[in-house]
């Protein structure tokens, strides 16, 4: 068992493909602002409303950062969840676990509901270990605008 991920730390590298089949990597990302948000399951309840929270406030965290969502679906499931809920982000997928698993999102029976967000130098800047799916995209909002203050 890997040691959680705590603040400071460098984020782990990845390398997974979006609901259109793009690659993206973490250094894509280098000299931004990103949030990765792990989330269960494309199509399930608590995910459609955490997604969609995001959605709608979505110009608000633009703004701050590229906003990415990672699961362990399929890029096919991926393109029917974005194109259902209109998402205007990447969805990533992880259907190895890779990134579950160095991000430490891939609990023993569900997959966890937690948030990394990284800083333009690749270093984890804030970590939400438990999400409210109702509520991430204000919170999400609010400590970027403190993070980058």
């Amino acid at each position: 068992m890997n040691e959680p991920l705590k603040v400071g730390d460098r984020a782990p590298d990845f390398n997974a493909q979006d609901q259109a089949g793009e690659t993206h990597t973490l250094e894509d990302y280098q000299g931004e602002w990103l949030v990765l948000y792990f989330y269960p399951k494309d199509h399930t309840p608590g995910c459609i409303r955490e997604a969609c929270n995001i959605r709608d406030n979505f110009a608000g965290v633009k703004k701050l950062a590229t906003i990415l969502g990672v699961s362990g679906d399929s890029v096919k499931s991926h393109a029917s969840f974005a194109n259902k809920y209109d998402l205007p982000f990447d969805l990533l997928a992880d259907p190895e676990k890779e990134m579950l698993n160095s991000y430490g999102a891939n609990g023993e029976i569900f997959k966890k509901r937690s948030t990394f967000i990284i800083d333009p130098d690749g270093k984890i800047a804030k970590i939400y270990p438990k999400v409210s799916p109702d509520e991430h995209a204000t919170e999400l909002i609010a400590d970027l605008k403190e993070l980058q203050a």
